[in-house]
């Protein structure tokens, strides 16, 4: 993606799930990794779901349509299985979660398109804006383009932009660095081997959760042994695909977690792996497939801010 390019696409992958009732964000709270109880109309939250030995099960972008009412954005092939997952914690809480992504349209927004759908100049990821009926939802940059999700009930027009084929947006999305989990990965990763601390996915200041006791002692105990990086390849990968060290051709070293093919030739991936095999020869499949190379973080890690 050039410096220049910018446009909408339409987004198919993801669903929508929707939390309505005047206990909305205390429910999500106690089951997220975010805090949910102190979310206002003007950000949203990266979170996710996890199992109770801290593994993730959907990951999110959650965000108030009204004081009662919150969307979750995930996966479109693991929304089924975590409403119902979630719906058995509701218990008394006056929260109702239903599937709603047929009631919505979402588009990605890149480049000076963000600012046409009326976002402002300069915004940080998670910052939000309602739009009439619509919600703007600022992400992480890609490649130094500004990057924004745009919901909206069905029906309603979409920003005037530029057409961009939807690989365009699955690409940005990779090369911006914050993975969406998909049904391969389901409880593959704890939330620190996606860089999701580093990146607003998880408060260590909230309460308690599902898995809130693994992750706090990945961050806090130093056991955490792996880390999500951006790597570039000729060959076309998917998700949950082995990666492997070139020393080592029976024990895979990484998974690959997101990949897209490139505007300008081959295929770029996030691949969550260890961490100290980041500086050797990578292949994908086996440690005779195609090689791996190393690109820089589009952010800086927690432990190195």
């Amino acid at each position: 993606m050039t410096q220049s390019l910018h446009g909408i696409a339409p987004i198919s992958h993801l669903g929508v799930i929707r939390v309505q009732g005047e206990d909305a964000a205390s429910f999500l709270h106690g089951q997220l990794t975010q805090d949910f109880a102190l979310l206002d109309m003007q950000h949203a939250r990266l979170a996710a779901f996890l199992s109770a030995k801290g593994r993730m099960q959907a990951s999110f972008i959650g965000f108030k349509r009204s004081a009662s009412e919150i969307l979750l954005i995930c996966s479109h092939d693991l929304l089924a299985p975590t409403l119902k997952r979630l719906s058995m914690f509701v218990m008394r809480s006056k929260a109702k979660l239903s599937d709603a992504t047929a009631e919505f349209t979402l588009h990605g927004l890149i480049g000076d398109a963000v600012a046409t759908a009326g976002g402002p100049p300069q915004a940080a990821p998670w910052d939000k804006q309602d739009l009439g009926e619509a919600q703007l939802v600022h992400l992480y940059p890609a490649a130094g383009q500004p990057r924004a999700l745009w919901i909206a009930p069905v029906g309603t027009p979409a920003p005037q932009a530029p057409a961009l084929a939807s690989e365009a947006w699955l690409w940005s999305e990779v090369q911006s660095g914050v993975a969406t989990l998909s049904a391969p990965l389901f409880e593959l990763f704890v939330p620190q081997m996606l860089n999701y601390e580093s990146i607003g996915g998880v408060n260590f200041k909230k309460g308690c959760y599902p898995g809130q006791e693994i992750v706090a002692r990945s961050q806090f105990r130093g056991t955490l042994k792996r880390r999500a990086y951006l790597v570039r390849t000729d060959a076309a990968l998917t998700p949950g695909m082995e990666v492997f060290a070139a020393h080592d051709a029976e024990q895979p070293t990484g998974t690959v977690v997101q990949a897209a093919q490139a505007p300008d030739g081959g295929w770029l991936a996030l691949v969550s792996m260890q961490i100290a095999s980041a500086g050797e020869a990578l292949h994908a499949g086996s440690a005779s497939g195609p090689a791996l190379s190393v690109q820089p973080l589009p952010y800086a890690l927690l432990e190195d801010i």
